[in-house]
């Protein structure tokens, strides 16, 4: 019991500090995202550091936030799914493919262009312009939310041009890591990598779409209290662990599926009203403030801001100029491209994701890592304010 005294003085903190500075940002103009992941800046270790207090030290808070924060994510993503016209979505088909496709090659070209001059050799370079390649829409989805905006037809090529770049980035990976490897039969290990990704996205959609409005329906007659809400969490999860386990694709990606399969059911606005105090009262701000808690600005020297500047730069233009290029190739109009690539920005835990893989397998230095850390939360903190930008005059709706 003392270990959790703690824990809950730290949840009690987060949520507040989330919902504060999502207070303030909006009374500055500014989606209530950006003032949540100012305010996880802010109380860990590039400030406060609030979690090293000695308070703090066994109570294995930050841990916990952590994973809190991964189910606030997967809850998010399976909410934008619901929120999903799978129609408009199929209509929006073609932009989304070239989207997702150009968002992942051009960070990959530009990435490797920008780190060689600063001294890193090919394989680092190639390893990071794989991480710019990663796309994390969950703050663009929530942003878009806030906005009253994700079933635009900007939101809708959005979300789909996600599922592809997670795809791409994914499968780039496996066979950047297979070559690096050296190892011929590493050849069959990729195809069957790439493979597995492609049944697992097949099958879920399929059992998303036809199956889970069924099973919900069967679940609102059991005798338990919240069945409909209850049985959707349980099939988010589901959806997510075999993302994982089982596709080799990011939960989140898995999550989605879940929720776009479940847009069409009857039990459709039940559920989004009962995830919605779940998510909005403790999940979605702990994923917040816990992105700004995973940043050390103090780890970075003044010679790293030179190279720190020209990721971050890169990141930024590569994937706008990327995916919004595609966006506008697949037929859109520029000014929908260049929301679509501006919602393409920012790198979330997807980045993150990816950046450990590179320090677990001595692809790149704990310093490397610090500074991807760092392009992720720019990135991130850039994406709501530039959304907000390139949606200037549009209806604004509160969630």
């Amino acid at each position: 019991m003392a270990d959790f005294v703690p824990l809950l003085l730290a949840l009690a903190t987060m949520i507040w500090a989330a919902k504060t500075g999502g207070w303030l940002s909006t009374r500055l103009g500014q989606p209530a995202t950006l003032g949540m992941l100012v305010s996880g800046l802010l109380l860990g270790p590039s400030a406060l550091n609030v979690l090293s207090w000695s308070y703090f030290a066994d109570s294995h808070a930050e841990v916990l936030l952590w994973e809190l924060g991964e189910l606030g994510v997967i809850l998010l993503m399976f909410s934008a799914g619901v929120e999903i016209d799978i129609g408009e979505m199929r209509r929006s088909g073609r932009p989304a493919v070239l989207a997702g496709l150009f968002g992942v090659v051009v960070p990959v070209g530009l990435g490797m262009a920008v780190m060689m001059p600063f001294g890193y050799n090919p394989r680092q370079s190639i390893f990071l312009g794989l991480v710019l390649a990663a796309t994390s829409v969950s703050i663009s989805a929530q942003t878009l939310i806030e906005l009253g905006l994700l079933r635009s037809r900007e939101g809708m090529t959005l979300l789909g041009a996600a599922v592809v770049d997670d795809v791409l980035a994914i499968a780039f990976l496996s066979l950047f890591l297979a070559l690096a490897a050296g190892a011929a039969s590493s050849v069959i290990g990729v195809v069957w990598t790439i493979a597995r990704m492609v049944l697992f996205l097949g099958a879920a959609s399929l059992l998303g779409i036809y199956a889970l409005p069924k099973l919900i329906e069967l679940a609102r007659r059991l005798p338990v209290s919240e069945p409909v809400v209850s049985a959707a969490i349980v099939s988010t999860f589901l959806f997510a662990w075999a993302a994982e386990y089982l596709g080799g694709v990011a939960a989140i990606t898995g999550a989605f599926i879940a929720g776009v399969g479940l847009s069409r059911s009857p039990a459709r606005l039940e559920i989004e009203r009962g995830l919605h105090t779940l998510n909005y009262t403790m999940l979605v701000p702990l994923f917040l403030v816990g992105i700004g808690l995973q940043a050390n600005l103090q780890a970075l020297s003044l010679g790293d801001v030179g190279v720190e500047a020209a990721v971050c730069a890169v990141a930024i233009v590569s994937k706008w100029v990327g995916a919004g290029l595609g966006a506008r190739l697949g037929g859109m109009t520029w000014r929908e491209a260049v929301r679509v690539g501006a919602g393409m920005v920012s790198r979330g835990e997807v980045g993150l994701i990816i950046a450990g893989v590179g320090v677990a397998g001595a692809l790149i230095t704990t310093a490397e890592f610090t500074l991807i850390v760092v392009m992720v939360l720019v990135t991130t903190l850039v994406t709501p304010p530039l959304l907000r930008l390139v949606f200037k005059g549009e209806e604004v709706t509160n969630a």
